[in-house]
């Protein structure tokens, strides 16, 4: 059986492309830290939701949503800054509590600074008596920029999070693990 001779145009491509991976972007030399959080102590609350019936198959919700966390005061910090308050606002496309669920946060800072994201996971939940949707977030996040300090500020987590969507009783705990880098 005789070699295939590997075309001149795709040897270059792989070529230019190794040379890429080993020339830096400053992303992979600058220094990462550390993200670790719980949602203990956080206070949270569904502050809208709205649910629409798709109607192409029994139980298939869209959903939107947006949700206030308030941090303990021995909250998290980023950069020795510590994070009071989150915002998340994003969508679900459930099939009877199961399916995708991404969208957007901002962390604001305990300086008045905000850094913002953006998530994307699955979701699995159940109805419960009260008629609300309890369940667990499995997604990753990445940290897209911020502003005054954190305004180069980059990152990923991967993140877990434990709901409830009564509107009264309902809660929004996340843990999360990760890193984040200032963008040179």
């Amino acid at each position: 059986m005789r070699a295939r001779k590997i075309p001149k145009a795709f040897r270059v491509t792989a070529v230019a492309f190794a040379a890429a991976l080993l020339v830096s972007d400053g992303a992979w030399a600058q220094q990462k830290h550390p993200i670790a959080t719980t949602g203990e102590g956080v206070k949270s609350r569904y502050v809208q939701q709205h649910v629409i019936d798709v109607g192409d198959a029994s139980g298939h919700q869209l959903r939107i949503q947006e949700t206030q966390r308030t941090n303990p005061s021995s909250g998290h910090a980023i950069d020795g800054v510590k994070i009071t308050e989150d915002w998340v606002r994003g969508f679900s496309n459930y099939t009877n509590g199961v399916g995708p669920a991404w969208g957007y946060f901002t962390w604001i800072m305990e300086d008045g600074s905000k850094i913002f994201g953006e998530y994307i996971g699955t979701s699995e939940s159940q109805t419960t008596a009260a008629g609300s949707r309890r369940g667990t977030y499995h997604g990753v996040a990445r940290i897209t920029g911020g502003t005054g300090r954190f305004g180069k500020i980059r990152g990923q987590t991967v993140d877990i999070s434990e709901f409830d969507t009564d509107p009264v009783n309902g809660y929004n705990r996340v843990s999360t693990n990760g890193e984040y880098w200032f963008q040179e």
